[in-house]
C-alpha cells in the first residue's frame, strides 16, 4: 500500500505533462511521429518498461518532470524526508531515486549501501568510467599505481529540455573524438539520445535485457518536444526547417535585460553561441574548456590576491583522486582533480590548450538556464549570481595565465584591450538577461 502511496506522489506530479501527450488530440508533435511520442513518454515514466528487470528507476526519477527534467539537491531532499516519512507506516516503503550504486559507500558496502549524503547534500549521481590505457589512478595509501581500471565520478543530472538545440553541431576544432564537435552529457562522450537513453538504462536503472531499440526511437521522440519556452520551441523548429535568418527566442526585454543581454553577447556568447548557446565563437578554437568549477579550484600565490574562487562546496574536496598519466615521450604526469572531465576518455594531457583535455568539459545550452539551479556539472553554484561571480574570477584568472604581453582571446574583442570580462557592478543586469534565456 505505501509502496503505492510513493508511486502515486511521482505520478500524480507528473499529470501535467502526461495529458497532453496521452490524451490531447491538439499536441505538436514537433515535426516527430506523435505515436512515438505518446510511447516515449509513457516509457520515460515507466518503471519497469519494457521488462528489462532493472532497479527500479525511470527515467523521469533522475529527469523529474516536476524540477525541469533534471535533479536538484532540493529535489532529492524532498524526496528522501518523503521516503523518511513513509517508513513509519511501511518499513518496505520505496522510491528507486535512492539505489546503492549511487550511495556514498557503494565500494564498501555494495548492495547494502545506504549512505546519500553527496545526492542528497549536492544532488550529484555517481558516474563510472573506464581508465584511458595510459592512465593510473594513484592509491592514497601507498602513493603508488593502483590496478583499478575505472574511475568514479560525481556528476550534475542536466536537463533533458531542450536537446533539439544541443548536441553535435559540427563545430570541430579539436581533431579527437569521441565527439570532437560537441555530443550529450556533461563531457559530449554520448553521440545520440538513443545512445543516451541506453547508456541510462545500463549503468543508472541497471536493467539485465537489452532495451528495443523502439523504446530508444520513442525515448528521443519525446525528448525532441521538451523545451523551455515558446520562443525556444519555435527558434528550434526553425532551425530544423533551415530557415534563415533565425527567431530570436528572446521575449521582450526590460531596459535592465537589454543592458544584460549587450553584457552576454560580449563576455558569453563567445563560448555560449550558436542557436543552442553551446557552440563556441571564433576567435576561440576549442568546443571544450576547464572553467576551474572542479576541485581543487586554483588558488593565487600573489599577494594580494588577483582573482580568488569560492572554496569547492563541502563533500565535494574529498573526491579528488590523483591521476598518472604516461605521455607520448614516456615521461609520466600527476595530477589531482574531482573531475579530469574529457581527459578521462582520451588520456590526452600536458601540451598547450589544444592539446590538453584535463579538466575540459562540453559547454552547456543556456536556454531555460533560471529553470534549472544549481549550476555548473557538480552543482557548485546555487543561483545564477554565484555562478557570474565565478565567472567574474575566472576572467581575472586568465588574465594571470597568458603569457606577458599576450591577451588571451577569451579577453578580448579587438585583440588590443581587456574588455570582454563581467565587470561586478554589471552582475545585475546580466542575470536579468539570463532568467530570460
Amino acid at each position: 500500500m505505501h509502496r503505492g502511496i510513493t508511486v502515486a506522489f511521482i505520478v500524480v506530479a507528473t499529470m501535467p505533462l502526461i495529458q497532453p501527450l496521452v490524451l490531447g488530440d491538439d499536441f505538436e508533435c514537433e515535426g516527430q511521429q506523435c505515436a512515438e511520442v505518446r510511447r516515449g513518454v509513457i516509457a520515460f515514466l515507466d518503471r519497469h518498461v519494457g521488462g528489462l528487470s532493472g532497479n527500479g528507476r525511470a527515467c523521469a526519477d533522475c529527469h523529474m518532470p516536476t524540477n525541469s527534467f533534471q535533479l536538484s539537491p532540493a529535489s532529492v531532499e524532498a524526496r528522501y524526508q518523503l521516503l523518511q516519512f513513509l517508513h513509519r507506516f511501511d518499513p518496505k516503503a520505496d522510491d528507486p531515486l535512492f539505489r546503492p550504486i549511487d550511495a556514498d559507500d557503494f565500494r564498501i558496502h555494495g548492495a547494502n549501501a545506504s549512505d546519500y549524503t553527496t545526492m542528497r547534500r549536492n544532488g550529484l549521481i555517481r558516474v563510472t568510467l573506464p581508465l584511458p590505457p595510459n592512465v593510473k589512478l594513484i592509491d592514497p595509501a601507498t602513493n603508488l599505481p593502483s590496478a583499478e581500471a575505472s574511475v568514479d565520478v560525481w556528476r550534475a543530472v542536466p536537463s533533458v529540455t531542450n536537446v533539439a538545440l544541443t548536441g553535435p553541431d559540427g563545430h570541430v576544432f579539436v581533431p579527437r573524438g569521441p565527439n570532437a564537435g560537441g555530443g550529450y552529457q556533461l563531457d559530449a562522450r554520448i553521440t545520440t539520445l538513443q545512445e543516451q537513453a541506453l547508456q541510462a538504462f545500463i549503468n543508472h536503472a541497471q536493467v539485465q535485457k537489452t532495451p528495443a531499440q523502439q523504446t530508444l526511437d520513442d525515448l528521443n521522440a519525446f525528448q525532441l518536444t521538451l523545451f523551455s519556452s515558446t520562443g525556444v520551441r519555435a527558434l528550434a523548429n526553425a532551425v530544423s526547417k533551415g530557415t534563415s535568418p533565425l527567431p530570436d527566442p528572446d521575449p521582450p526585454l526590460s531596459p535592465l535585460e537589454e543592458q544584460g543581454k549587450a553584457v552576454f553577447v560580449r563576455a558569453c556568447a563567445q563560448c555560449h553561441g550558436g542557436p543552442g548557446g553551446s557552440a563556441s565563437q571564433l576567435p576561440l578554437v576549442a568546443r571544450f574548456h576547464d572553467i576551474n568549477t572542479t576541485c581543487p579550484r586554483p588558488v593565487d600565490t600573489v599577494s594580494p590576491s588577483r582573482f580568488s574562487f569560492e572554496p569547492c562546496p563541502s563533500g565535494l574536496a574529498e573526491k579528488v583522486r590523483t591521476y598518472e598519466f604516461t605521455l607520448a615521450n614516456g615521461s609520466k604526469v600527476r595530477r589531482a582533480s574531482s573531475d579530469p572531465g574529457r581527459a578521462l576518455l582520451t588520456g590526452f594531457i600536458g601540451g598547450p590548450p589544444l592539446l590538453d583535455d584535463w579538466n575540459k568539459l562540453d559547454v552547456p545550452g543556456l536556454h531555460g538556464i533560471s529553470q534549472t539551479a544549481p549550476y555548473f556539472h557538480n552543482n557548485s553554484a546555487a543561483t545564477l549570481e554565484d555562478a557570474v561571480k565565478h565567472y567574474i574570477e575566472f576572467f581575472k584568472f586568465a588574465q594571470t595565465q597568458a603569457p606577458p604581453g599576450v591577451i588571451p582571446p577569451v579577453l578580448t574583442t579587438d585583440g588590443i584591450h581587456i574588455d570582454r570580462p563581467v565587470k561586478p557592478e554589471e552582475t545585475a543586469a546580466l542575470v536579468a538577461y539570463l532568467r530570460k534565456l
